[in-house]
């Protein structure tokens, strides 16, 4: 995997902005529902299963045109942590609560008994897809991508897919 879906969720949040934003500003702060999330499953190393990753989220209570912040924290069975910053951007089927999120993270990658990314400096992509109830509750598969974008030569990647439970952060 490469930095597909980090292009991927800045090609769509750009048109989402463009189309749907910036006739009342572009980037205009808006209130946004703030959740917490928690997922957890496997984690890829160049094709192999080398353990799982419990992984927590916030997304914060405000959006830039459609990019809302989100902060997350993961660690995994290897002792291996990430930190990171970064955005996020839903996308929904009409009103069927079924939705579609893009998100890109910059984070710090601290090692442990886990693989050689090749720097501290690891950036997150994912796609998640899921299903919001009326109370704000979301159900989802995610899949998720993360590399140090060819900073420096070494740059292998590692992969998470996830079943992530969000609840509003009210």
């Amino acid at each position: 995997m490469d930095g597909t879906l980090a292009v991927m969720a800045a090609m769509f949040g750009i048109a989402d902005m463009v189309n749907n934003h910036c006739d009342v500003g572009c980037l205009a702060v808006r209130d946004a529902p703030a959740r917490v999330a928690s997922a957890s499953g496997p984690v890829f190393f160049q094709g192999n299963d080398i353990g799982t990753e419990q992984y927590t989220r916030h997304e914060l209570a405000r959006s830039y045109g459609p990019f809302q912040p989100v902060a997350g924290l993961s660690a995994t069975s290897q002792g291996d942590l990430w930190a990171g910053l970064g955005v996020a951007n839903d996308y929904f089927f009409f009103n069927t609560g079924f939705y579609v999120q893009l998100n890109f993270m910059p984070g710090v990658y601290l090692r442990d008994q886990g693989p050689v990314l090749g720097h501290r400096l690891e950036f997150r992509s994912g796609i998640e897809v899921g299903y919001e109830t009326a109370s704000g509750m979301r159900y989802a598969l995610t899949f998720d991508h993360r590399s140090n974008g060819d900073i420096t030569q070494v740059n292998p990647g590692l992969e998470t897919v996830q079943f992530k439970i969000s609840y509003p952060d009210d």
